[in-house]
């Protein structure tokens, strides 16, 4: 399905509130003056207040696991707002809030 295409300035968050962002976005290619960011890149997430009982502890690290079909840069496929994305340890999503609206790949 179509949907834009995620940036370096879009802004993340795990499922309770952090904030995430990509640690190697590909510089090589922009959306609105900010690089794009592929599957290739893991998120990190700061400031999640997420802490169980049972230990698993607050989302650190996210990886996305759906991505464009059809739109690559660098031979990789880009992020969409509709990827899907897998935070460890807690195994919650990444939901994007804001996202630029130019651009839109599938």
């Amino acid at each position: 399905m179509p949907g834009p295409v995620l940036h370096l300035g879009a802004t993340i968050l795990c499922s309770h509130g952090g904030q995430a962002t990509p640690a190697t976005p590909f510089p090589r290619v922009t959306v609105g003056g900010q690089p794009v960011v592929t599957i290739a890149s893991p998120y990190l997430v700061a400031g999640c207040p997420f802490v169980t009982p049972g230990g698993n502890g607050p989302c650190v690290t996210a990886n996305y696991v759906t991505s464009a079909t059809r739109v690559l840069a660098g031979g990789t496929p880009v992020l969409l707002q509709d990827s899907m994305a897998v935070c460890a340890p807690t195994g919650t999503p990444l939901v994007p809030v804001v996202v630029q609206p130019r651009v839109v790949g599938s």
